[in-house]
């Protein structure tokens, strides 16, 4: 080859290279196949695959995946023609995702994927007509930078009962088995852990499904961190008996099934001179004591929020009288019933009645100041809350605004993709007013009522459902938190928590009774002291102590009480032993004789008389002897 042809080589390979640089990079190709086993012919109906599958394609679909191929109830020969026809499609993708939703069982530590046609009555049959997991891998296997696979089918297996077992020590587990990918850049997620069972739930999808639609096409967001949201959802749908589970390993660089859109330069923001004074006033009410209102009062005495943090200082002051208040009624109570069981004067009894009377209504006076101020605190509260929203929507929207007429418009599908995504993952930027897309037209009164119901069901609140998220309120919410371990935001009801409460089907909260009262099941009921017993303050019966009669231990003589049994104070003269002292008292119709053990009545006139031995009236040597 001659010098010139050489250089004229070397210079179409440099204008070449020059204008693949030049030239944009190719998008990303993104390939997906979504398999819904529902309808089993030798195995119990699954109520959910065909529902999740179709909005876990919607989904896809709507984030702009290249290739959506969705297929319901297939049978043995349609599901190998799917993954062999998915196999040519991810030949030439960036990435390929396969869902399945459906049975699969576990034998020897190997997953399989049920046909609807299985039977499955020998456990040989699983290599004739199941598939296996790596089957799947295997198919994705060529795309070129990612490739996930997602199995919601860890559910119990239908056939363990029937199923025949042809070698003993063949292992068939409960679940699937733990996998461990042999290709890099390969997430393989499990909707529950190995070993254990996945949930259908109650609503028209899986936890798990419902958790995978509202993240994992949130553009830009990494594809572990988006599984790690799944996971949280899913634990707090289940009440924490369902953990998804993702195997495999990814670089260090974010990867995201749906890239970020494209950055647009902030418009400049109107300087608000009351924003500074806001966050003041929203840092003391978060730590709501008389000192935090106090200081931003100091600082601001004057102006709308200054006006705001007075109504929630007299909230806070009624509340500190309230507790006062009731503590003196209390303590007034104690008193009168110390000096009634002291049997005290009657004019230190009636002080101490007018006393309890004056600190009860002192008690109720406060407790009315204290709900008024509360009504009035909420009140502006909401106010402000409804204000502000206002204002941050109008200012969002004139901002959508702006940014649409400076760009150029995209295609309808892309919109719509754009919007679908940014609304079903809207938890994960938002703040706790920001509600759940398919449900956003739900008034916020309906909402707060709903939400009082919930927490009524389960014991955390005793106010009225009347849809106002006042004080009380947000008490029984932040009591719920506390007692079934959630952390929602207790100053706004939010579908979130409403979702979280309606999943507990008991009493979270404990039956907590006034004094007087007791917890008798789900209800208060009055206590009853009996008979010579009163009411402690540990809110139980106690027995009143009185004076004993002390027999005369010189004469040994027991005091004729009138509280004593007639029985034991006329009791018949067979059945005292030999008396050893006589004592005499005078009767209206003649004499009392009395011993250490029996009294015994006799005629005007007469008298007993110690005979010794036995006598006429039994075996007693008492003898009536008359004048």
């Amino acid at each position: 080859m001659s010098n010139y042809t050489q250089i004229k080589l070397y210079a179409l390979l440099l204008v070449a290279s020059l204008f693949l640089i030049a030239q944009p990079a190719f998008a990303t190709k993104r390939v997906a196949l979504v398999l819904g086993n529902a309808t089993y012919q030798n195995a119990p109906l699954l109520p959910n695959p065909a529902n999740d599958a179709g909005a876990i394609a919607a989904t896809l679909r709507a984030a702009g995946f290249d290739v959506v191929d969705s297929r319901l109830n297939l049978a043995a020969t349609d599901m190998k023609r799917a993954l062999r026809d998915f196999a040519d499609q991810a030949r030439d993708a960036d990435i390929a995702l396969v869902y399945y939703a459906g049975h699969g069982i576990e034998i020897d530590g190997t997953n399989y994927l049920i046909p609807t046609d299985a039977r499955l009555e020998r456990d040989t049959d699983i290599y004739d007509e199941a598939f296996s997991l790596d089957r799947v891998l295997l198919a994705i296997e060529p795309a070129r930078q990612l490739r996930v696979v997602i199995v919601d089918a860890c559910r119990n297996n239908p056939f363990a009962d029937t199923m025949r077992r042809t070698v003993a020590s063949r292992s068939i587990s409960r679940g699937l088995a733990r996998v461990e990918p042999t290709v890099s850049n390969t997430l393989i997620a499990f909707a529950a852990k190995a070993g254990l069972t996945a949930l259908d739930g109650n609503s028209q999808n899986s936890p798990y499904a419902a958790a995978l639609v509202k993240y994992i096409a949130k553009p830009g967001l990494d594809l572990r961190r988006a599984f790690g949201f799944v996971r949280d959802d899913v634990l707090q749908a289940t009440g924490n008996r369902q953990e998804p589970y993702v195997y495999g390993s990814l670089g260090g660089e974010d990867v995201a099934l749906v890239p970020a859109p494209k950055a647009v330069e902030p418009t400049p923001a109107v300087a608000n001179p009351q924003s500074e004074v806001r966050r003041d006033y929203e840092l003391a009410l978060q730590l709501n004591n008389k000192d935090a209102l106090g200081a931003f009062l100091t600082q601001h005495p004057d102006g709308y929020y200054a006006s705001l943090a007075k109504l929630q200082l007299n909230q806070i002051e009624a509340e500190e009288a309230r507790v006062a208040a009731t503590e003196k009624a209390r303590q007034a109570q104690q008193q009168q019933a110390r000096l009634a069981s002291e049997g005290a004067l009657r004019a230190e009894q009636e002080k101490a009645a007018a006393d309890l009377k004056a600190a009860e209504d002192a008690r109720i006076a406060a407790e009315r100041t204290k709900l008024a101020a509360q009504q009035q605190a909420a009140d502006a509260e909401r106010k402000r809350t409804t204000s502000e929203g206002s204002i941050s929507t109008a200012l969002t929207r004139n901002k959508a605004a702006v940014e649409n007429s400076t760009t150029v418009s995209p295609p309808p599908a892309a919109v719509a993709a754009q919007s679908d995504t940014d609304t079903k993952v809207a938890a994960l930027s938002a703040g706790p007013q920001q509600a759940d897309p398919a449900r956003a037209d739900i008034p916020q009164a309906d909402l707060a009522r709903s939400v009082q119901s919930e927490l009524s069901r389960v014991g955390c609140f005793t106010g009225a459902v009347d849809g106002e998220w006042n004080a009380a309120s947000q008490r029984s919410l932040s009591l719920f938190n506390r007692h079934a371990g959630t952390k929602f935001d207790a100053k706004l009801a939010s579908l979130d928590a409403l979702d979280a409460i309606k999943l507990k089907s008991s009493r979270v909260c404990p039956l907590v009774c006034e004094r007087g009262y007791k917890a008798d099941g789900d209800q208060c009921s009055r206590i009853t002291c009996a008979e010579g017993s009163f009411l402690n303050d540990d809110n139980e019966c106690e027995r009143r102590r009185g004076k004993k009669p002390v027999a005369n231990r010189n004469t040994g003589e027991r005091p004729a009480r009138a509280d004593r049994p007639a029985r034991e104070r006329f009791a018949p003269a067979a059945e005292a032993p030999t008396p050893r002292r006589q004592a005499t008292a005078k009767g209206s119709s003649g004499s009392i004789y009395c011993d250490q053990h029996i009294c015994r009545q006799v005629n005007r006139g007469c008298r007993l008389e110690y005979r010794g031995g036995g006598g006429p009236g039994g075996n007693t040597g008492n003898v009536e002897v008359c004048n």
